[in-house]
Parts: structure tokens; C-alpha cells; sequence
């Protein structure tokens, strides 16, 4: 197998240069930057819209539940892919094409007509949502050694704060505003991802490595199939047929075999996807298990805080986006600020053992919101969980990158992201499950309470708070609510699981180069007592022969070891005053010896 390296200048910096400028790297970053808000502003602009949407559409909370999930699991299932393909070809022609699948599955949602060509475009979203989101972590890491990446991993927080609160604003304008219509919550972002694939050609310049590429389908499409069977399961068990059935008794177990035989063929694949071999870094374990669970309760509960807004609180899309500012505030302040302390200190598990447990207290006292719990409550409990997700997510992909080679980079932050996206998958399944469940009850109890015997909610519909009479909305809105607070409780768990990973991991100091580390020489064994007597030089020490291999844009070459050569050498030079001192001492030892041996 050969390798071709063609390595590129960033913008503005020369060939020769050694490490990039702040000024340099932000250059360089841009069309990444621009490509990870269009992939945020997706999830998060059809938040505040997906009540309109499902009403517009016909459909119900299972519907609501697999419009974000459909996304989610494309995202899961292809970010492996996307990572590995990092390390085998060109990053910036694979973010461009990821771009281009984002734009033609914006355009297919805006078009959809009914539920199913609506989670279908979806899908075709989250395929290069899952392209922007691994390579964004991949490229900075390329770029930027450890220390420094907590600087730009706080700018890359910082943009995922922004996308996430001017998603639902633009969402709620969107569909507050009757010419518009919430097609256009699609097609907005597809200007932002054009002009994103523009500046990437002009901005980023990155090492092109290229040699034979193989992807492990089979083990794409095992793990696909595993958690598709899992989360269907879930969606379904309950509403469509009961826990206890024929059904469940063929999913879960399907799902389980599914799962074991994706282990089989990943420990057989000369290329894994998920390579099992990176499980025996403790750091990364920890890292993955701590990335499942926060994504769990981030995605899974944070989906449905639009829904309770403007179900259980009765205000608009606007107004409701608008209301979720504390916890992006909280995220913004918490992922910039900590990122630049990082790269000060080089101290980084500090933030991620207070990030998990404010996660986890955040998500509890969420547990408490009912439909007339005050604002001001809600918003501190908001900004503590954006505060502990903005120390969490992306120090948690730091922690491994620190850990692995430089050639595994693409596939260790696949793998975190990978894990994340599935636990968000599975949180917003699950926990759209239990809020369904729990909604179904609460409403029966409530018009139990007010002597109504028809609860108009047999057909799964979101209700129309406008339409009901005001004793009716009363009851909709306490069920949403109080189900709503039960969604957040049962989320905390799911966070404490990641504090208690996050606790065990074991902080390594920040490389501070990017460069593999070279294994030092083994040492000559020492020249024999008669060769130093006589002035001789030890033998040569032969350099470490090491391959060339691409170099990281801005991290300077090391200097070539000096040849030494292996022929033997002549002393020229005349012995020093102790050199002589100690050769004449040597010499009269020896003579008292012959002299005195002699019989």
C-alpha cells in the first residue's frame, strides 16, 4: 500500500512555517465553523417548529418522536464512517460532501408532503449532519496540538451555542410569520451551507493522505440495524402493541444478536469501523460511556423543552425559543470560558467532573417543573445544565484525542460523537415514549377530576390549545407539564452515570505538539576499559530510522537527526591537558603492575 502526502499551507502561513497563528488557525476554521452552525441550526430550528409542522402534517408524538430520532440515527450510524474515512482521505473534500448532502436533504424536507417523506428527508439530513459533526472535532485536531484545541474547542462550543439559540428563534419567526410558512425552517440553511462550502475551498488547506480506502459496510449496517430494531421497539411498545407481546419478544432479542454479531465481525475487520482496540484505553471507555449518557439526557429531554413551553406554558414558537436563553447562555459562557483556562493550565478533568454534575443537578431540579412552576426557577435550572454541557461535551472528545495516535484521531473522535448521537437517539425514544405514557395518564385523571369521559387524545395528535375550552386546556396543559417534569426526572440518572464514568478518568498532561512521540534509542553498551585507556571513541550511535508521514498543518517538522556515519574514525585532534594527565596515569599504573607481577 502506498501513501501520496500533498501537504498544503493553511491560509497565510508558508510551507515552512512552524506552528499557526491564532490569526491563522481562525482563517482555517471558518468554513468548518460555518458548516457546524448549518449542522446545529438543523436539529435545533425545527424544535420550536415541529407542533406546527405535525399539526400541518397530521401527525402525533410518535410522529413528533421519529422526526428528531430519523436524524439522530442516520447521524449515529454514519459518523464512524465519516471518521474513518478521515483517516484514510482527503478531510476537506470529505466535508464538502457532507455539506452537499445537508443542503439536498434541507431541500427534500422544505418539499415533504406528509410524515414520511418528512422523516425520510430527515434521514438524508442526518448523513451529512453526521459528516459535519465528526470532521469538525477531526480537522482541529489535525491542525492543533492538545494544549492549544481547548482554546478553539471553546469557539467551536461557542457556535453550537449560537446555532442552538437562534435555531428555535428562527424556527418560532419562521412559523409566526404566515408568508413564510415552516418550509422555510429547511430552506434557510441552505444559503449558510453554500457560502460554507465556498470559504472552505478558500480557507482550509490540510494534508491530503491518500491510499486504499475500505470501510467495514457490514459493520455499518449490523450496528444500523441493531439500534434501528431497538429504538422502533421502543417507539412503538405500548402505543402500537403491549411490552408484554409477540413483537417484543422478537425485537429485543433481534436487536441483542444483531448487536453481538456487529462485536464478531468488528474484531474479525482488518478496518474496523469502531476499532475494539481503542477499548483498552481506559480514557476512552470512560470518555464513550460518560458521551452515551450525557447524550441521553442532553437530546432526550432538552427536545421536549419547546413542546412544554408552548403546550404546557401556552406561549409561541418565538416566545418559546426565546425562554431557552438561559441554558444556551449558560452553554455559550461555560464552553468559551473554560476552553481558554485549558489552554492557560493545561488542567481540563476538572471541568469535566463539575460539568457532570451540574448536568445531573440541572436535569433533577427540571424534575420539579410543572406547567405553573415560576420562570425564574426554570431559568436557573436551564442554565446550570447549559453550564454543565458547555465544561462536558467537548473537553470529553479532548480527553481521548490527548490519548490516542495521531493516525486514530478521525476514528477515537468518530467514536465519541458516535456514542453521543446514539445515547440522544435512545434518550428521545425513550423519553418521547415516556412522556406519551405519561401525558395518556395524567389527561385521564384530570378529565376524571372535571367529570369529562372523552379525552379527545385517542388519535395521538398534539392538541390545538386554542380550540379547547378553557377547562379542557387546563387539564392539557397540567398533563404536559407534569409529564414533562417526569421526562427531565428521568433523565438525572442518565447524567449521574456520566458524573460517576467521568470521576475515573485519569487526567494526562496536554501534548503540546501533535507529532507522534518517537521511542528513544537504546543506548550503546559501553565501550570495553581497554578502548577508553587508549583514547579510542566509543562506538556511534545509529539515529532511530522513522517513516515520513504527513505533518498536522501548523505544527513545525522536527530537525532531521545529523547523519552520523558508521566508518571508523580518525582522531586528529591532540588529547586535552586531563585526557593526557589521565592516559599517563593509566600507563604508570600499568608498569607498577607488570613490575610488580614480575618474578
Amino acid at each position: 500500500m502506498t501513501t501520496a502526502t500533498e501537504a498544503r499551507p493553511a491560509a497565510g502561513a508558508s510551507p515552512t512555517a512552524g506552528p499557526m497563528s491564532h490569526r491563522e488557525i481562525l482563517e482555517a476554521l471558518t468554513g468548518l465553523l460555518l458548516g457546524m452552525f448549518v449542522a446545529i441550526l438543523s436539529s435545533t430550528i425545527v424544535t420550536n417548529a415541529l407542533p406546527t409542522i405535525l399539526t400541518d402534517l397530521n401527525g402525533g408524538e410518535s410522529a413528533y418522536t421519529w422526526v428528531v430520532t430519523s436524524t439522530l440515527l442516520a447521524t449515529t450510524a454514519t459518523t464512524p464512517i465519516w471518521g474513518k474515512l478521515a483517516d484514510l482521505t482527503s478531510k476537506k473534500t470529505l466535508v464538502q460532501i457532507a455539506l452537499v448532502i445537508y443542503v439536498a436533504g434541507s431541500a427534500l424536507a422544505g418539499l415533504s408532503q406528509n410524515i414520511g417523506e418528512l422523516i425520510a428527508a430527515r434521514t438524508i439530513q442526518g448523513i451529512g449532519v453526521g459528516g459535519l459533526t465528526a470532521l469538525a472535532q477531526v480537522i482541529m485536531a489535525a491542525m492543533i496540538a492538545p494544549r492549544e484545541r481547548g482554546r478553539y474547542s471553546g469557539y467551536l462550543g461557542a457556535v453550537f451555542a449560537v446555532a442552538t439559540v437562534s435555531g428555535p428563534l428562527i424556527g418560532g419567526v419562521i412559523v409566526d410569520t404566515s408568508w413564510l410558512g415552516w418550509r422555510w425552517c429547511f430552506y434557510v440553511g441552505v444559503p449558510v451551507a453554500a457560502l460554507a462550502l465556498v470559504v472552505l475551498q478558500k480557507t482550509l488547506h490540510l494534508p491530503v493522505v491518500k491510499r486504499k480506502v475500505k470501510i467495514d459496510y457490514l459493520g455499518a449496517t449490523l450496528v444500523t440495524a441493531a439500534v434501528s430494531l431497538l429504538l422502533i421497539w421502543v417507539s412503538l411498545g405500548g402505543n402500537e402493541f403491549a411490552w408484554a407481546s409477540w413483537q417484543t419478544a422478537l425485537m429485543v432479542p433481534g436487536a441483542l444478536v444483531l448487536g453481538l454479531l456487529f462485536v464478531l465481525v468488528e474484531s474479525r475487520a482488518s478496518e474496523p469501523i469502531i476499532p475494539l482496540a481503542l477499548f483498552r484505553n481506559r480514557t476512552v471507555t470512560l470518555a464513550t460511556v460518560a458521551s452515551l449518557f450525557v447524550g441521553v439526557a442532553m437530546f432526550g429531554a432538552s427536545v421536549f423543552l419547546s413542546q412544554y413551553f408552548q403546550i404546557a406554558r401556552g406561549n409561541s414558537p418565538t416566545a418559546s425559543g426565546l425562554m431557552t436563553l438561559p441554558m444556551i447562555g449558560g452553554l455559550f459562557l461555560a464552553s468559551t470560558l473554560s476552553g481558554k483556562i485549558i489552554t492557560a493550565t493545561g488542567k481540563w478533568k476538572r471541568f469535566l467532573v463539575a460539568g457532570a454534575f451540574l448536568v445531573t443537578v440541572g436535569f433533577a431540579l427540571m424534575g420539579t417543573a410543572r406547567a405553573d412552576t415560576p420562570y425564574w426557577h426554570l431559568a436557573l435550572f436551564m442554565a446550570l445544565i447549559g453550564v454543565g454541557l458547555g465544561m462536558t461535551m467537548q473537553n470529553l472528545v479532548l480527553a481521548v484525542q490527548n490519548t490516542v495516535k495521531v493516525s486514530e484521531l478521525g476514528t477515537s473522535s468518530s467514536t465519541v460523537a458516535f456514542f453521543r448521537s446514539l445515547g440522544g437517539a435512545v434518550g428521545v425514544s425513550a423519553l418521547g415514549a415516556v412522556l406519551g405514557h405519561k401525558v395518556t395518564d395524567y389527561l385521564a385523571e384530570g378529565f376524571r377530576a372535571i367529570g369529562v369521559t372523552s379525552t379527545g387524545g385517542d388519535s395521538g395528535s398534539l392538541p390545538d390549545l386554542d380550540a379547547l375550552p378553557a377547562p379542557v386546556r387546563t387539564v392539557v396543559m397540567d398533563a404536559y407539564g407534569h409529564a414533562a417534569g417526569d421526562v427531565f426526572l428521568v433523565a438525572a440518572p442518565f447524567a449521574l452515570l456520566a458524573f460517576v464514568a467521568v470521576l475515573f478518568i485519569r487526567e494526562v498532561a496536554l501534548r503540546t505538539s501533535n507529532a507522534e512521540p518517537v521511542p528513544a534509542p537504546t543506548p550503546a553498551a559501553p565501550a570495553a576499559a581497554s578502548e577508553v585507556e587508549n583514547g579510542a571513541d566509543p562506538a556511534p550511535v545509529r539515529a532511530p530510522i522513522v517513516a515520513d508521514e504527513p505533518r498536522p498543518v501548523g505544527v513545525a517538522a522536527a530537525p532531521a537527526p545529523a547523519a552520523v556515519s558508521t566508518l571508523p574514525r580518525r582522531t586528529s585532534r591532540r588529547p586535552g591537558r586531563h585526557e593526557a594527565g589521565r592516559h599517563e596515569a593509566t600507563r604508570r599504573g600499568a608498569r607498577r603492575k607488570a613490575e610488580h607481577d614480575r618474578p
